[in-house]
């Protein structure tokens, strides 16, 4: 029964000798300093991956969010591509972002205007001992799913069993990591962890979204379907209009509204989510009044698009958001699956003729700033900064996955003269193609063994991916005899292919937080190189990044964690996976003058979830 007292609901490890002397009384005692931890453990209101959580047990809102927000109207998006799918938790077909976060709410809830701490939501509290060897959640008596139905413990552990089973990659390896769960009474659950659990793993199990038993037993959970979601979240699904537009309408009678980590969000009464094939269809929607919001991510038409009526005459507003995160990582990847990438010299000569420069003034406006670390613009990057001795600690056992000048804080990307033919550029990526066995022959750079030329596909989507491709394309046939192919396809396919790693090169984004942790192992992990659906799209398989992932996860303290996470960066810069892209140094937002925003914004910039409706109410 799921309700019976104390239940293990998942088949726990074996005993050993060693482990019953541990639980006997002399062992106990000895031990005791190491499970003081357990004894002292006590329910809080958050919970923090390092430190404390910021704010108190009284707190009445988030600092990014105005508890005086008006409530009602509504919002349009646009997206670009299309949908086929109304299951955001599994890898089969496409389904909108939408829904994740409207829809389904969380044990506990992020609060952005931190690194990484979770507060009350769906649970209480949380309780975990100080080596967080488990953690047990309480949950709301109050809180319910759209349909009126009570949220138990036995939905807790069904959307534990089945996102970690028919789940997305990284959902089945973090739910992995949980030996047993228990469930002392309906409102309580605690799971276990295994000996491969982490510091993470509770705000990783906090962060998980609840899922109603007694609807999603009853559905192939794996199945593509436009079945309409259910959950507990502050909206419900209202119209589907298949690969066009997503409504949802805000629940009047959602139990969570009056929660202080929910007062002055989720405003409006009404989203909408439109789609468009392609950019320029959406520009030209959004110049023509047909939605409210617009982050901009071409230079191009930050600084050129937006001179039309709506804009001179202040119905729409033009501003930028400043971020306190990390910028992550922008990039080209290689696929090192395929045989012409196995080559790390290969790589660093076809980063050396990606001219940044000429790109940046000549396609870019001169807006965009260089990418060069994976956690540039914070504490957390390796660039220009010597290594530390916690850093040639960690290191030590994996010296040749870093090169000596990214230790020193030495290594920077060459600078080229902005000509798009800077000779020198040229020279040092003949040299290394050279050391790597490739040559120009008849204008054409060539195996040296087999005489096979060198040559390979740039997967694309949007035209603003085409047009600097296109032009790299060119300046690889202009200095080194290269033909590359750029291969646009539609949104469907693109996605299909990545999560296949049916790809040579293809861009991709890495969001980096102030806090990183188990979604790196999703990024670059040795096993997530052969799972289906990461976004380890280069395939690396060096056991040096999971040593400093596991360390990262493990530290007690900050200095601990900084250390970890510039030595993860350093080898990921000397392993030459990526051509590094560039990054906004701001975020560019058009809105609708009728639609506004919190004084205080986020680390991570704007949050729309914090906006409102200027005409709600009158």
């Amino acid at each position: 029964m799921w309700l019976k007292r104390s239940s293990a609901l998942t088949v726990r490890p074996r005993v050993t000798g060693r482990r019953k002397l541990v639980l006997t009384g002399l062992a106990a005692a000895f031990f005791g300093l190491a499970t003081i931890g357990q004894a002292v453990a006590q329910p809080r209101h958050g919970i923090a991956m390092l430190g404390d959580p910021a704010l108190p047990a009284d707190f009445t809102s988030y600092p990014h969010a105005n508890p005086d927000a008006p409530k009602g109207g509504r919002m349009t998006f646009a997206n670009l591509g299309s949908f086929d799918s109304l299951n955001p938790f599994i890898i089969k077909g496409r389904a909108p972002s939408s829904i994740r976060s409207n829809v389904f709410e969380n044990l506990l809830d992020r609060n952005y205007s931190e690194p990484f701490t979770m507060y009350a939501r769906v649970a209480k509290s949380i309780e975990t001992p100080d080596d967080r060897s488990w953690a047990t959640f309480r949950l709301n008596p109050a809180a319910r799913f759209s349909d009126g139905q009570p949220i138990t413990a036995a939905d807790v552990v069904f959307s534990w069993e089945i996102l970690k089973t028919k789940g997305r990659p990284n959902h089945r390896s973090a739910y992995s990591k949980v030996a047993s769960v228990q469930t002392p009474d309906k409102l309580t659950v605690k799971f276990i962890f295994g000996p491969q659990g982490d510091r993470e793993l509770p705000l990783i199990l906090a962060l998980m979204p609840i899922l109603p038993k007694h609807i999603y037993e009853k559905r192939d959970f794996e199945a593509s379907s436009l079945e309409i979601p259910v959950g507990s979240g502050p909206y419900m699904v209202a119209e589907v209009k298949p690969g066009k537009s997503i409504t949802f309408k805000r629940d009047p009678n959602w139990w969570g509204a009056d929660l202080p980590a929910n007062r002055g969000r989720f405003n409006f009464d009404e989203l909408v989510y439109e789609y468009y094939r392609d950019n320029g269809t959406r520009n030209v929607a959004f110049t023509k009044g047909l939605f409210d919001f617009q982050q901009e991510w071409d230079p191009t038409n930050w600084s050129t698009g937006y001179d039309f009526p709506a804009v001179k005459d202040g119905r729409v507003l033009l501003e930028t958001f400043e971020q306190k995160t990390p910028t992550g990582m922008l990039a080209l990847a290689f696929n090192t699956r395929r045989e012409i990438f196995t080559d790390k010299r290969v790589r660093q000569a076809l980063i050396e003729l990606f001219d940044f420069e000429w790109a940046n003034t000549n396609l870019f406006h001169g807006l965009y700033r260089r990418t060069e670390s994976y956690f540039q613009r914070s504490e957390l990057s390796a660039l220009g900064v010597v290594a530390s001795a916690g850093e040639r600690q960690l290191l030590e056992p994996f010296a040749r996955s870093v090169d000596a000048d990214v230790m020193d804080g030495k290594y920077r990307l060459t600078k080229t003269d902005g000509s798009g033919r800077d000779r020198s550029v040229r020279r040092k990526a003949i040299a290394l193609f050279a050391e790597a066995g490739w040559k120009i022959k008849n204008g054409t750079m060539s195996n040296v063994n087999t005489g096979k030329p060198f040559a390979f596909e740039i997967l694309v989507a949007q035209k603003r991916q085409e047009r600097y491709a296109l032009t790299y394309a060119k300046t690889l046939k202009t200095l080194a005899g290269i033909d590359i192919t750029v291969r646009q396809v539609d949104s469907a396919q693109y996605q299909e292919r990545r999560q296949k790693y049916d790809f040579d090169m293809v861009e991709q984004f890495w969001y980096a937080s102030l806090s990183p942790g188990n979604e790196q192992n999703f990024y670059w992990s040795v096993s997530a190189a052969d799972t289906d659906g990461t976004r380890n799209y280069p395939g690396i398989k060096d056991p040096a990044t999971d040593a400093m992932i596991k360390a990262m996860l493990s530290a007690r303290t900050r200095e601990e964690f900084v250390d970890a996470t510039r030595a993860l960066d350093r080898i990921l810069i000397s392993g030459r996976y990526f051509i590094p892209l560039f990054h906004w140094p701001a975020q560019w937002v058009a809105r609708r003058s009728d639609v506004s925003y919190p004084k205080v914004q986020s680390l991570d910039g704007y949050k729309l979830d914090t906006w409102w409706s200027t005409e709600a109410g009158k």
